[in-house]
């Protein structure tokens, strides 16, 4: 990835994340925004998204985002100044869930 989409990336991190914490009130206790991915015509980015809670609130936070998406579009572009505001696409990072899984077998493996 070139130095520039990774700049845009993490601008676009930072600032869906005020967004996202200012606009949006969630039912989950802890909801961040993980990472961007964008694409190289900087026309989709996929954003990584993740909740700490049940699956109930997991699934809902990916609907009130998907609900929420074109207001987030539209104070995007105000705050970033693209050509082209990318097509937001929010996905759920469960890597920190994957990495506390594995921390937990480790510490089982090493009980016994």
């Amino acid at each position: 990835m070139s130095h520039r989409l990774v700049r845009v990336c993490e601008l676009l991190k930072r600032e869906l994340g005020l967004l996202i914490s200012r606009e949006i009130k969630f039912e989950a206790p802890l909801v961040s925004i993980r990472a961007v991915d964008i694409t190289p015509d900087l026309k989709q980015a996929h954003v990584y998204v993740s909740v700490i809670g049940t699956a109930g609130q997991k699934n809902g936070v990916l609907q009130l985002l998907e609900k929420n998406r074109p207001s987030l579009q539209r104070e995007l572009s105000k705050r970033v100044i693209l050509k082209h505001t990318p097509i937001l696409n929010f996905k759920l990072d469960e890597s920190i869930e994957r990495g506390s899984h594995v921390i937990a077998l480790l510490d089982e493996l090493e009980k016994n």
